[in-house]
């Protein structure tokens, strides 16, 4: 199982979500879901996304 660490673009220790294990786009507006059906909505841009080192990073 892959999951992902998401994380502030201009700040890679401010931690948004951990084991994202979903994420949709829709216009300036990102929706994260964990592995457990969390969900967070997040205005901002995805900048990055290494799906083989987990780690998401997106300007908020």
């Amino acid at each position: 199982m892959c999951l992902s660490t998401a994380v502030k673009a201009s700040n890679p220790d401010e931690i948004l979500m951990e084991y994202v294990s979903s994420l949709s786009i829709d216009g300036d507006t990102i929706t994260l879901i964990d592995m457990m059906g969390e969900k967070k909505v997040i205005r901002g841009a995805l900048t990055f996304a290494d799906l083989t080192g987990a780690v998401i990073k997106i300007d908020c």
